[in-house]
């Protein structure tokens, strides 16, 4: 019996020991949201800003990066991601700054810079509008693998579109894919993540 003891013995004391590294030794870190590291899609950008700059990842290295596809008009999921993106902001305190927050329309032919540049500062200064000829504007949707579609509505037109938000780490690398109904809550608690985990530690 005593022989007996000794083996269950050493068997708690083996499990005490390795069920901890085994829970957290690899390293990889628990969103909230979908994390697509790795993606062969949504890769980068070439766009125009407000100010007629072409506008790429890169410029935003350092920082983490959200990208969401939308039109001005859009009545409802534009403006509560957009709202949703600058409570998220708000979470992160002074990590705030290191977000960026990007805009891209999928209605060039309506939002205009100027009207691009009012609309995004509506919600927050940090938000950064960009736009690009039709062609352009599908060429990158198709990359992001955003889905558009033009919807006549009397003598006009709305859009029906993907409402995806994809965030970027500080290396430029797409890591998460966040719905719709994902909360600001969740979000600012994956960048945060993703704003103090080591380039290397994926």
């Amino acid at each position: 019996m005593n022989s007996f003891l000794n083996v269950l013995l050493r068997l708690c004391l083996v499990c005490c020991c390795v069920l901890p590294i085994a829970g957290c030794g690899d390293g990889a870190p628990r969103f909230h949201n979908t994390d697509i590291s790795g993606a062969g899609y949504a890769r980068d950008f070439a766009l125009l800003d407000p100010d007629g700059n072409t506008r790429q990842l890169a410029d935003f290295r350092g920082k983490a990066v959200m990208v969401f596809f939308g039109f001005i008009q859009c009545p409802d999921i534009c403006p509560t991601a957009l709202q949703r993106a600058a409570a998220v902001r708000r979470l992160l305190g002074d990590d705030g700054e290191r977000l960026q927050i990007i805009f891209i329309t999928l209605d060039p032919e309506r939002d205009l810079p100027e009207i691009l540049r009012e609309y995004t500062a509506a919600f927050d200064a940090n938000v950064l509008g960009l736009y690009g000829s039709p062609e352009k504007i599908r060429e990158t949707a198709d990359a992001f693998r955003i889905y558009s579609r033009k919807v006549l509505t009397g003598g006009s037109y709305t859009l029906d579109h993907s409402a995806t938000t994809y965030v970027y780490d500080p290396e430029g690398r797409l890591r998460l894919a966040v719905t719709y109904q994902s909360t600001a809550k969740s979000i600012a608690e994956d960048v945060a993540l993703l704003l103090r985990t080591p380039s290397n530690n994926q």
